[in-house]
């Protein structure tokens, strides 16, 4: 469901994000082929827009930035979207990057009312489960994002320099990243790597 409080709530989020952090604001919706929900999505991005002359806004159709992802994702910084658009594209982001045990999800609370989740955008991959083939590095990067959150910036830097590492380094990698190590052979890593900063 659309409302205009949910909308307004995600949009200038993410309007105070892209203002944080120096970062150009992309929305994603398909205004010209759903002419409720997501004209009125693009008419309260617009609206809140207002309120932040200073951030740059893109603004892209659904199967355009799709195509833009594939081409030249650089384009991208901060993006907004519905949750099904969402979900689509950072499952395209995750392949583009590697695989989708590479990425990592946040569903925040930014009143911090309720608690915030933080988990690979995969899930729980029951197809996989007990059979230490899984990569726990979205599992890992997700940890990183929970640590941001909570105001722990350096730690949250410190797990994503050893994600950096193993994946540079390419000794200890799950099958999908073309590597031959268990699950549990690269969470060692992690923790050696991470115990190698104190």
């Amino acid at each position: 469901m659309f409302s205009r409080k949910g909308c307004e709530r995600v949009i200038r989020y993410a309007y105070e994000l892209a203002r944080k952090e120096g970062r150009s604001l992309t929305s994603i919706s398909k205004g010209n082929a759903l002419n409720y929900s997501m004209v009125f999505w693009d008419k309260i991005f617009k609206e809140v827009g207002k309120d932040y002359p200073d951030v740059k806004t893109h603004t892209y159709l659904v199967d355009a930035a799709a195509m833009f992802m594939v081409k030249d994702p650089r384009r991208f910084e901060v993006v907004v979207t519905s949750n099904l658009f969402g979900d689509i594209l950072t499952d395209l982001g995750a392949a583009i990057a590697g695989g989708m045990g590479l990425a990592a999800g946040a569903n925040l609370n930014p009143e911090c009312t309720f608690p915030s989740m933080f988990e690979p955008i995969h899930g729980s991959a029951p197809d996989i489960a007990g059979q230490g083939k899984a990569n726990p590095l979205a599992t890992v990067w997700s940890a990183s994002q929970m640590l941001d959150f909570f105001g722990h910036e350096d730690w949250s830097r410190r797990l994503l320099s050893v994600i950096e590492e193993v994946l540079t380094e390419k000794n200890v990698l799950t099958p999908d990243l073309s590597g031959v190590a268990t699950t549990a052979q690269v969470g060692d890593e992690i923790v050696r790597k991470i115990r190698a900063f104190q």
